[in-house]
């Protein structure tokens, strides 16, 4: 084989060679710069979102109870569903005298219930202990009594110190609004952070609990 020939392939093996080795370290130094940038990307996305506060935070930090009245258990059921949202400790408000189908009679001008409503003075004994304190943020609930709150409501609120706590009514009637019923806790304890609170029927799902719960702003 002629020698210039010999040369000339000995030269472009090496100028092939040198350059898959060129090319091969400017790869891996790009890969390397990349994987750089992306890790220093994701701490920095990382501290951005350790950083941002969490709007329910403050909301889920507080003690919540769900503190109920209920004498036909609907309103214990609407409260079973606030529980299971709220995570809150479900605690119900027991009369020391049970309520039978003839005392809610509401046809009947001298049932029980109906005296009760018509006593301003009425305050039907609680047979357990309940003890507030440790609670921030209370659900309270109740049936919708001849448009009003049962007056054993005002018997437990007589029996708690809750001066600054936040009180959420939620009430349980066929058709009547809780406005009213709301009205009377507002005029009754005054230096309590009432919020408005809602009405419920019989067939409220817990979808529906859990819609009003989320936007409860607290």
């Amino acid at each position: 084989m002629n020698k210039k020939i010999i040369i000339l392939i000995i030269a472009i093996v090496v100028i092939v060679t040198v350059g898959c080795v060129g090319f091969w370290i400017i790869n891996s130094n790009n890969k390397a710069n990349s994987n750089n940038s992306n890790s220093t990307e994701n701490q920095s996305n990382n501290e951005i979102k350790e950083e941002t506060p969490n709007d329910n935070a403050e909301t889920n930090d507080k003690k919540v109870a769900v503190i109920y009245f209920s004498a036909t258990g609907t309103t214990e059921k609407i409260a079973g569903y606030i529980k299971n949202v709220t995570n809150g400790d479900l605690i119900e408000i027991e009369p020391k005298e049970k309520y039978t189908s003839a005392d809610l009679n509401y046809g009947n001008n001298n049932s029980r219930a109906t005296r009760e409503q018509n006593d301003s003075s009425a305050r039907p004994e609680i047979k357990n202990n309940i003890n507030t304190d440790n609670y921030e943020v209370i659900y309270l609930g109740y049936p919708i009594w001849w448009g009003d709150v049962p007056k054993i409501i005002l018997t437990f609120l007589d029996s708690q110190n809750l001066d600054g706590k936040i009180l959420i009514p939620f009430c349980t009637s066929g058709s009547t609004g809780i406005s009213g019923s709301v009205n009377t806790l507002k005029n009754y304890k005054k230096n309590i952070i009432w919020l408005d609170g809602k009405r419920f029927s019989a067939s409220t799902s817990l979808e529906e609990i859990n819609s009003w719960v989320t936007n409860l702003n607290y």
